[in-house]
């Protein structure tokens, strides 16, 4: 087959599992002519599975995740899921939007997490097969109602998953509503680019083109300041490994136990996507680069992941053997009306991307 031909980029779909409600949940995988595979549920808009060449050529799988539907239905981590409707948390579960007071469920102690107790990771979207200039992608949608988790309006939100012949998995996101209320959504990936379950992330290096951050609370919840990472263990502008610093005695790194923090990416001018972070395995020579038109990336490093987890080809999740990238909007953001604003309003559109580019050196 010729480079680009129709055939050498496909998707297929198969069954992965029938839901506890009774409901068939299929896994798509998408590839293209360098190998790379990535294989997507619609329980969830989990990526399941990403097989990535390293340096000689050879796969691995290089994202947290499960064998089973059923490890998705118990997951408590998130792995590999989308996000909604609203991304990190919401002190105390509750925001004021136009004088209308609307209380979430709350599953993160005093907080809402991840969009509450059932929240879009746990819910089955509709699937559709579709193509984006000749490469996979697959489409899919769900309908969250009015007052779902506390949420006010009927939500219609949208999810593209396009891998391309560059070896990027791109994510673009859409929703309109038809009550005013706030969005946030992400995907929560781990990755390890030495390959799923091969140890910590402790060794890669990380640059995240950034020069400030949102300093936490002991709840995690943003205290409003935006501060610079000059001086501080956060600052990545130039390649650090993940462990070199994150012991470092430094009161931030102590309430998160690690790195959990939203970093604000350096904007310049316009443009709808920047850069906002590179990840390089040195034992692979994986490198994962993160762009954005999200206003803030999540840096995570594992730091809950206890070894309870069990996960693809029974390898156990210790702590840090992953690291997530999470795009968004700040946590907290309808209680800090100086944060990029949150709100959808009936009539707008809601419209981020990001793009994932995996590439070998």
């Amino acid at each position: 087959h010729r480079p680009g031909s129709a055939t050498m980029r496909t998707m297929k779909k198969r069954l992965f599992a029938t839901t506890r409600e009774g409901e068939d949940a299929f896994l798509y995988t998408l590839s293209n002519q360098n190998g790379v595979q990535a294989d997507i549920t619609n329980y969830g808009g989990a990526i399941v599975n990403l097989l990535l060449p390293d340096r000689a050529g050879k796969l691995a799988d290089v994202v947290l995740g499960y064998d089973t539907l059923a490890g998705y239905e118990t997951d408590k981590a998130y792995l590999g899921a989308i996000i909604g409707r609203f991304a990190n948390r919401i002190a105390h579960g509750r925001f004021t939007l136009h004088g209308v007071t609307c209380t979430l469920s709350r599953n993160n102690g005093d907080n809402s997490l991840h969009g509450g107790a059932i929240g879009f990771n746990k819910r089955l979207w509709t699937a559709k097969e579709i193509s984006s200039n000749g490469a996979p992608a697959l489409e899919l949608t769900y309908l969250s109602p009015d007052a779902e988790e506390g949420y006010p309006g009927n939500l219609s939100a949208r999810v593209v998953y396009t891998l391309t012949p560059r070896n990027e998995l791109k994510i673009d996101y859409s929703a309109t509503t038809d009550k005013n209320t706030v969005l946030n959504l992400t995907n929560h990936s781990y990755f390890n680019l030495a390959g799923q379950g091969e140890g910590d992330i402790l060794g890669h290096g990380v640059t995240i083109h950034a020069r400030h951050f949102t300093p936490v609370n002991a709840n995690l919840i943003p205290t409003g300041e935006i501060r610079s990472v000059k001086g501080t263990p956060l600052d990545f502008s130039r390649m650090a490994t993940i462990g070199s610093r994150i012991s470092a005695d430094d009161q931030q790194l102590k309430l998160a136990g690690g790195y959990d923090h939203n970093w604000i990416p350096d904007r310049e001018g316009d443009r709808a996507l920047v850069l906002a972070a590179e990840v390089h395995e040195p034992g692979s020579g994986r490198v994962l680069e993160v762009f954005t038109s999200q206003p803030g990336v999540q840096f995570y490093s594992g730091n809950f992941l206890d070894g309870t987890i069990r996960g693809k080809q029974g390898k156990v999740y210790q702590r840090r053997y992953g690291f997530c990238l999470e795009t968004q909007h700040y946590a907290d953001s309808p209680n800090h009306p100086d944060f990029p604003s949150t709100e959808l309003q009936p009539g707008q559109h809601y419209r981020e991307t990001t793009v994932f580019r995996f590439s070998a050196r």
